[in-house]
Protein backbone atom coordinates (compact mmCIF):
# COMPACT_ATOMS: atom_id res chain seq x y z
CA UNK A 1 0.00 0.00 0.00
CA UNK A 2 1.27 3.48 -0.91
CA UNK A 3 1.67 6.17 1.12
CA UNK A 4 -1.93 8.02 -0.05
CA UNK A 5 -3.60 4.76 0.05
CA UNK A 6 -2.82 4.32 3.66
CA UNK A 7 -3.29 8.10 4.82
CA UNK A 8 -6.98 7.86 3.06
CA UNK A 9 -7.60 4.02 4.76
CA UNK A 10 -6.16 5.75 8.02
CA UNK A 11 -8.64 8.53 7.41
CA UNK A 12 -11.57 6.60 6.49
CA UNK A 13 -11.08 4.45 9.56
CA UNK A 14 -11.21 7.66 11.59
CA UNK A 15 -14.24 9.00 9.85
CA UNK A 16 -16.24 5.67 10.43
CA UNK A 17 -15.03 5.74 14.43
CA UNK A 18 -16.45 9.32 14.48
CA UNK A 19 -19.79 8.45 12.56
CA UNK A 20 -19.97 5.12 14.99
CA UNK A 21 -19.78 7.39 18.07
CA UNK A 22 -22.43 9.94 16.85
CA UNK A 23 -24.66 7.29 16.19
CA UNK A 24 -24.48 5.54 19.66
CA UNK A 25 -25.26 8.63 21.23
CA UNK A 26 -21.56 9.09 22.55
CA UNK A 27 -21.44 12.86 21.45
CA UNK A 28 -18.05 14.09 22.71
CA UNK A 29 -15.97 11.78 21.59
CA UNK A 30 -17.49 11.84 17.83
CA UNK A 31 -16.71 15.79 18.29
CA UNK A 32 -13.33 15.12 19.23
CA UNK A 33 -12.72 12.53 16.49
CA UNK A 34 -14.55 14.53 13.76
CA UNK A 35 -12.41 17.60 14.92
CA UNK A 36 -9.20 15.86 15.21
CA UNK A 37 -9.96 14.65 11.77
CA UNK A 38 -10.73 17.73 10.49
CA UNK A 39 -7.50 19.16 11.27
CA UNK A 40 -5.42 16.14 9.86
CA UNK A 41 -7.26 16.62 6.87
CA UNK A 42 -6.41 20.51 6.28
CA UNK A 43 -2.61 19.42 7.03
CA UNK A 44 -2.49 17.56 4.04
CA UNK A 45 -4.11 20.43 1.93
CA UNK A 46 -2.07 23.26 1.82
CA UNK A 47 -0.05 24.23 -0.90
CA UNK A 48 3.23 22.84 0.59
CA UNK A 49 1.99 19.02 1.16
CA UNK A 50 2.82 16.91 -1.72
CA UNK A 51 0.87 13.78 -1.47
CA UNK A 52 -2.62 15.38 -3.06
CA UNK A 53 -3.03 17.16 -6.29
CA UNK A 54 -4.96 20.37 -5.95
CA UNK A 55 -7.82 18.92 -6.97
CA UNK A 56 -7.82 16.70 -4.44
CA UNK A 57 -6.78 19.33 -1.85
CA UNK A 58 -9.83 21.21 -2.60
CA UNK A 59 -11.75 17.52 -1.58
CA UNK A 60 -9.75 17.67 1.65
CA UNK A 61 -11.16 21.14 2.49
CA UNK A 62 -15.18 20.01 1.60
CA UNK A 63 -14.48 16.99 3.55
CA UNK A 64 -13.32 18.53 6.67
CA UNK A 65 -15.36 21.40 6.35
CA UNK A 66 -18.45 18.87 6.63
CA UNK A 67 -16.86 17.75 9.52
CA UNK A 68 -16.88 20.82 11.62
CA UNK A 69 -20.43 21.54 10.49
CA UNK A 70 -21.29 18.16 12.04
CA UNK A 71 -19.12 18.92 15.68
CA UNK A 72 -20.64 22.27 15.56
CA UNK A 73 -24.35 20.70 15.39
CA UNK A 74 -23.72 18.51 18.20
CA UNK A 75 -22.68 20.91 19.93
CA UNK A 76 -25.65 23.02 19.62
CA UNK A 77 -28.25 20.26 20.61
CA UNK A 78 -31.05 22.57 20.83
CA UNK A 79 -30.79 23.98 17.30
CA UNK A 80 -33.66 22.56 14.84
CA UNK A 81 -31.09 23.02 11.67
CA UNK A 82 -27.70 21.70 11.67
CA UNK A 83 -25.68 19.49 9.41
CA UNK A 84 -27.49 15.76 10.04
CA UNK A 85 -25.70 12.17 10.64
CA UNK A 86 -26.89 11.13 7.70
CA UNK A 87 -25.48 13.78 5.28
CA UNK A 88 -22.03 13.34 6.47
CA UNK A 89 -22.50 9.83 6.05
CA UNK A 90 -22.45 10.63 2.20
CA UNK A 91 -19.48 12.22 2.48
CA UNK A 92 -17.62 9.32 3.24
CA UNK A 93 -17.50 8.30 -0.52
CA UNK A 94 -15.72 11.43 -1.26
CA UNK A 95 -12.13 10.03 -0.05
CA UNK A 96 -12.25 7.65 -3.35
CA UNK A 97 -11.78 11.26 -4.83
CA UNK A 98 -8.60 11.06 -3.27
CA UNK A 99 -7.20 7.60 -4.67
CA UNK A 100 -8.57 8.76 -8.34
CA UNK A 101 -7.10 11.10 -11.33
CA UNK A 102 -10.64 11.80 -12.41
CA UNK A 103 -12.41 13.82 -9.85
CA UNK A 104 -15.89 13.11 -9.22
CA UNK A 105 -18.72 15.38 -7.69
CA UNK A 106 -18.57 16.19 -4.13
CA UNK A 107 -21.34 14.06 -3.16
CA UNK A 108 -23.62 16.64 -0.87
CA UNK A 109 -24.09 20.22 -1.58
CA UNK A 110 -21.89 22.22 0.73
CA UNK A 111 -24.06 24.02 3.30
CA UNK A 112 -24.38 27.95 3.13
CA UNK A 113 -22.95 27.64 6.52
CA UNK A 114 -19.80 25.66 5.55
CA UNK A 115 -16.59 27.82 5.74
CA UNK A 116 -13.85 26.53 2.65
CA UNK A 117 -10.50 27.93 3.26
CA UNK A 118 -8.54 29.31 0.25
CA UNK A 119 -5.78 27.67 0.51
CA UNK A 120 -1.99 29.60 -0.25
CA UNK A 121 1.40 30.04 0.36
CA UNK A 122 4.18 32.62 0.10
CA UNK A 123 6.35 32.90 -2.05
CA UNK A 124 8.59 36.14 -1.40
CA UNK A 125 6.95 39.57 -1.77
CA UNK A 126 4.19 37.13 -3.40
CA UNK A 127 1.00 35.16 -2.10
CA UNK A 128 0.02 32.50 -4.26
CA UNK A 129 -3.72 31.50 -4.81
CA UNK A 130 -3.85 27.41 -4.83
CA UNK A 131 -6.60 28.58 -7.71
CA UNK A 132 -3.41 29.70 -9.51
CA UNK A 133 -3.29 33.67 -9.12
CA UNK A 134 -0.55 35.39 -8.14
CA UNK A 135 -1.16 37.99 -6.21
CA UNK A 136 0.88 41.22 -4.66
CA UNK A 137 0.69 41.29 -1.05
CA UNK A 138 2.23 44.80 -0.80
CA UNK A 139 0.16 47.58 1.28
CA UNK A 140 -0.54 49.55 -1.96
CA UNK A 141 -3.68 50.94 -0.88
CA UNK A 142 -5.12 50.09 -4.08
CA UNK A 143 -8.74 49.98 -2.27
CA UNK A 144 -9.10 53.19 -3.82
CA UNK A 145 -11.01 53.10 -7.01
CA UNK A 146 -11.71 49.66 -6.55
CA UNK A 147 -14.10 50.21 -3.52
CA UNK A 148 -17.34 48.84 -6.15
CA UNK A 149 -15.60 45.89 -7.38
CA UNK A 150 -18.16 42.62 -6.57
CA UNK A 151 -16.58 40.11 -3.92
CA UNK A 152 -19.21 37.54 -3.70
CA UNK A 153 -16.48 34.80 -4.99
CA UNK A 154 -14.70 34.88 -1.73
CA UNK A 155 -16.67 37.05 0.07
CA UNK A 156 -16.66 36.33 4.23
CA UNK A 157 -19.32 34.72 5.81
CA UNK A 158 -18.03 33.90 9.08
CA UNK A 159 -16.61 31.14 10.80
CA UNK A 160 -17.61 31.66 14.92
CA UNK A 161 -17.89 28.68 17.07
CA UNK A 162 -20.65 28.30 19.75
CA UNK A 163 -19.74 28.33 23.61
CA UNK A 164 -17.72 25.40 25.35
CA UNK A 165 -19.41 22.77 27.71
CA UNK A 166 -18.57 24.76 31.12
CA UNK A 167 -16.24 22.51 33.53
CA UNK A 168 -16.90 23.55 36.98
CA UNK A 169 -14.26 25.59 38.53
CA UNK A 170 -13.00 27.20 35.26
CA UNK A 171 -13.73 30.64 33.52
CA UNK A 172 -15.11 30.73 29.84
CA UNK A 173 -14.42 34.23 28.11
CA UNK A 174 -17.06 36.06 25.49
CA UNK A 175 -15.18 38.29 23.70
CA UNK A 176 -17.44 41.04 21.85
CA UNK A 177 -16.11 42.92 19.34
CA UNK A 178 -17.67 46.40 19.39
CA UNK A 179 -15.57 48.60 16.95
CA UNK A 180 -12.20 49.38 14.94
CA UNK A 181 -10.92 52.68 15.01
CA UNK A 182 -8.83 53.29 11.26
CA UNK A 183 -8.34 56.56 9.57
CA UNK A 184 -9.22 54.85 6.61
CA UNK A 185 -12.33 53.26 7.82
CA UNK A 186 -14.15 53.67 4.86
CA UNK A 187 -12.12 52.32 2.18
CA UNK A 188 -11.76 48.65 3.01
CA UNK A 189 -13.82 46.41 1.61
CA UNK A 190 -15.58 43.37 3.22
CA UNK A 191 -13.96 44.17 6.34
CA UNK A 192 -13.90 41.01 9.00
CA UNK A 193 -11.59 39.80 12.01
CA UNK A 194 -10.12 36.48 12.31
CA UNK A 195 -9.35 35.72 16.28
CA UNK A 196 -6.96 33.28 16.96
CA UNK A 197 -5.68 31.94 20.53
CA UNK A 198 -2.00 31.38 20.75
CA UNK A 199 1.11 30.28 22.98
CA UNK A 200 3.99 31.78 23.67
CA UNK A 201 5.69 30.24 20.56
CA UNK A 202 2.61 31.52 18.55
CA UNK A 203 1.52 27.78 18.14
CA UNK A 204 -2.50 27.66 17.83
CA UNK A 205 -4.22 26.64 21.39
CA UNK A 206 -7.81 26.73 19.84
CA UNK A 207 -9.10 26.56 16.48
CA UNK A 208 -9.31 29.80 14.50
CA UNK A 209 -12.34 31.81 13.93
CA UNK A 210 -13.37 34.67 11.38
CA UNK A 211 -16.60 37.05 12.30
CA UNK A 212 -18.57 38.02 9.64
CA UNK A 213 -18.03 40.80 7.65
CA UNK A 214 -18.61 44.44 9.74
CA UNK A 215 -22.39 45.60 9.99
CA UNK A 216 -22.05 49.36 9.27
CA UNK A 217 -19.14 51.84 9.87
CA UNK A 218 -19.40 54.98 11.75
CA UNK A 219 -16.12 57.33 10.78
CA UNK A 220 -13.33 57.02 11.83
CA UNK A 221 -14.54 53.04 13.14
CA UNK A 222 -15.73 49.80 11.52
CA UNK A 223 -18.43 48.54 13.43
CA UNK A 224 -18.90 44.66 14.34
CA UNK A 225 -21.12 44.06 17.54
CA UNK A 226 -20.18 40.14 17.40
CA UNK A 227 -19.76 37.88 19.89
CA UNK A 228 -16.76 35.33 19.63
CA UNK A 229 -16.49 32.53 22.25
CA UNK A 230 -12.88 31.46 23.41
CA UNK A 231 -12.90 27.62 23.23
CA UNK A 232 -10.87 26.87 26.06
CA UNK A 233 -11.30 27.69 29.80
CA UNK A 234 -8.61 30.56 31.10
CA UNK A 235 -6.98 28.94 33.51
CA UNK A 236 -6.23 25.34 30.74
CA UNK A 237 -4.22 28.80 28.81
CA UNK A 238 -0.45 27.58 28.56
CA UNK A 239 1.53 30.31 30.14
CA UNK A 240 2.21 33.18 27.64
CA UNK A 241 -0.89 32.65 26.03
CA UNK A 242 -2.65 35.85 24.05
CA UNK A 243 -5.46 36.35 21.95
CA UNK A 244 -4.88 37.70 18.82
CA UNK A 245 -7.14 39.65 16.48
CA UNK A 246 -6.43 40.65 12.58
CA UNK A 247 -8.36 43.01 10.76
CA UNK A 248 -8.98 41.35 7.25
CA UNK A 249 -10.22 43.02 4.23
CA UNK A 250 -10.67 41.99 0.70
CA UNK A 251 -8.18 43.30 -2.33
CA UNK A 252 -10.48 43.12 -5.57
CA UNK A 253 -7.74 44.35 -8.22
CA UNK A 254 -5.68 41.31 -6.74
CA UNK A 255 -8.49 39.19 -5.70
CA UNK A 256 -7.43 38.45 -2.54
CA UNK A 257 -7.95 38.95 0.81
CA UNK A 258 -5.59 40.66 2.93
CA UNK A 259 -4.32 41.68 6.44
CA UNK A 260 -4.70 45.34 7.54
CA UNK A 261 -2.95 45.26 10.97
CA UNK A 262 -3.64 43.36 14.25
CA UNK A 263 -4.15 43.89 17.80
CA UNK A 264 -3.67 40.98 21.23
CA UNK A 265 -4.67 40.60 24.38
CA UNK A 266 -2.72 38.98 26.85
CA UNK A 267 -3.88 36.66 30.01
CA UNK A 268 -3.21 39.22 32.49
CA UNK A 269 -5.36 41.95 30.70
CA UNK A 270 -8.46 39.69 30.78
CA UNK A 271 -10.97 41.66 33.32
CA UNK A 272 -14.30 41.68 33.18
CA UNK A 273 -15.96 44.68 30.98
CA UNK A 274 -14.38 47.08 28.57
CA UNK A 275 -11.18 46.78 27.21
CA UNK A 276 -9.73 49.06 24.42
CA UNK A 277 -6.15 47.46 22.60
CA UNK A 278 -3.52 48.81 20.10
CA UNK A 279 -3.56 47.93 16.65
CA UNK A 280 -0.14 47.22 15.06
CA UNK A 281 1.02 47.02 11.80
CA UNK A 282 1.11 43.47 9.97
CA UNK A 283 2.72 41.09 9.03
CA UNK A 284 1.13 39.44 12.53
CA UNK A 285 3.86 38.68 14.88
CA UNK A 286 2.54 35.82 16.71
CA UNK A 287 5.38 36.01 19.13
CA UNK A 288 5.25 39.65 19.56
CA UNK A 289 9.00 40.36 19.44
CA UNK A 290 8.60 43.30 16.41
CA UNK A 291 6.07 45.43 17.27
CA UNK A 292 4.87 48.91 15.22
CA UNK A 293 2.01 50.80 15.76
CA UNK A 294 -0.40 51.41 12.77
CA UNK A 295 -0.79 55.08 14.02
CA UNK A 296 0.44 57.51 16.44
CA UNK A 297 -3.32 58.92 16.30
CA UNK A 298 -6.09 57.36 19.56
CA UNK A 299 -7.49 54.48 17.11
CA UNK A 300 -7.96 51.27 18.90
CA UNK A 301 -9.61 47.95 18.91
CA UNK A 302 -12.70 48.41 21.14
CA UNK A 303 -13.73 44.80 23.43
CA UNK A 304 -16.13 44.23 25.92
CA UNK A 305 -15.13 41.12 27.96
CA UNK A 306 -17.51 38.58 29.68
CA UNK A 307 -16.32 36.50 32.16
CA UNK A 308 -18.44 33.58 32.95
CA UNK A 309 -17.55 30.87 35.81
CA UNK A 310 -20.85 29.09 36.75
Amino acid sequence: MDARSKQVSNWRSSFTKGTGFDSWGQLVEAVDEYQMLSKKLLQQSTFEAQLFTDDQKKTLTKISACLDLRAKALQSPQATEGFSLNELRKVESAFSNLLSTSQAAFPVSMPAGAAIPRLSTQRGNFELDIEGDEIDDEDEDDEHGNIGVPSSAIRPTGRLLQRIPHEKGTTDLTVRIEKIGLKDASIYLDPFITISVKDSAGVDVTKMQDTPVAIKREDPYIVFDVDVEIQRPLEKMPKGTAIFFELKHYKPKKKTISTKCFAFLEMDEIKQGQSVIELYQKPTDYKKKKLSLVTAKPLYLHLHLLLHDD
